[in-house]
């Protein structure tokens, strides 16, 4: 689910259990424990030892997935995350998120650079390949 999703979604989360947050964002409980190892996504834990997640985990839970869908690996994601937590009002307001994106940004250009290489490639290859004609035998 992207951000944009997640945002229309209004979640109206006081405090859910891992269940129902993964349900509402369209991940797994287990996705939500390992953002949870990595330290993306720390839960608190309830008497029962149930974890507990509130509005800021949306927040920083779309923020992660949304980064994921445009390809950053997770822990490019942390500087994002950081950002949200230190009470900021959007990820990529901080210098270090920012230069995460400068240099994602960088990437993909070099992607796009490679990929229009591959195509002038292709193109060669097809203008230059010497036609034939096929001609079907009989028996």
């Amino acid at each position: 689910m992207s951000y944009s999703e997640l945002q229309q979604a209004r979640f109206s989360v006081a405090r859910v259990r891992i269940s129902e947050l993964g349900r509402r964002a369209g991940v797994s409980a287990r996705t939500l424990r390992h953002y949870e190892d990595l330290g993306l996504l720390p839960a608190r834990r309830r008497a029962n030892g149930y974890r507990d997640y509130d509005e800021h985990d949306v927040r920083v839970l779309a923020e992660i997935r949304s980064l994921v869908e445009l390809g950053f690996t997770l822990d490019e994601t942390r500087p994002f995350v950081e950002c949200l937590r230190a009470g900021h009002p959007t990820g990529a307001s901080c210098p270090a998120a920012l230069a995460v994106h400068r240099r994602k940004l960088a990437e993909v250009d070099e992607w796009i650079a490679r990929l229009h290489a591959v195509r002038g490639e292709i193109v060669a290859q097809m203008r230059t390949a010497p036609r034939c004609e096929f001609t079907e035998e009989r028996s």
